[in-house]
């Protein structure tokens, strides 16, 4: 019966043995740390990911601007509203709230730049930020981004608009 026990705690501690030399190796393995640049033959630094690759929250082809529509400025308005209104105005003239309270003054819609600026720059704006603006991609669906663009250009259209530009039927409603 001695020799059984005997052959029980050798095959115990062979084990415990084999576990702990396993670990070590574990720990001592070659491999590179976070933040560590890769060297050798490896040594491509910046990795560039395969042609074709897309990120995981990347849309294949970024989205169109959708045709103008009331529904399409009212969405746009109303977002307008949330996001951009408090440092831009309700009038997109620069001096919404946030500048009221000391931020510094963003740039008027109203200014040749930015009335000659091609669509995709507001979209891009808010996607990406610019300046002080910071990005609202996590906030604002790429949709409502091209809502904000279209209620953008009314806005830059109103203002010099003239009671020639209303049709004939609906000035009477202005007048």
């Amino acid at each position: 019966m001695r020799w059984r026990r005997g052959i029980a705690i050798a095959g115990l501690a062979s084990a415990a043995a084999i576990g702990l030399a396993a670990c070590d190796n574990m720990a001592n393995q070659p491999k590179l740390n976070p933040y560590e640049l890769p060297y050798g033959s490896q040594a491509q630094w910046p990795v560039t990911p395969p042609p074709h690759v897309v990120a995981r929250d990347q849309p294949l082809h970024p989205p169109a601007a959708p045709p103008v529509t009331m529904a399409l400025l009212e969405r746009g308005r109303q977002r307008f509203d949330i996001y951009c209104a408090p440092c831009h105005g309700r009038f997109g003239d620069g001096n919404g709230m946030i500048v009221q309270r000391g931020f510094p003054h963003p740039p008027s819609y109203y200014s040749d730049a930015l009335r000659n600026a091609p669509s995709q720059h507001f979209y891009d704006v808010i996607t990406h930020g610019y300046g002080v603006m910071y990005s609202y991609a996590d906030r604002v669906e790429p949709a409502d981004r091209w809502a904000i663009v279209a209620y953008v250009r009314a806005l830059q259209a109103s203002a010099s608009a003239t009671l020639a530009d209303v049709p004939p039927e609906q000035r009477s409603a202005l007048q």
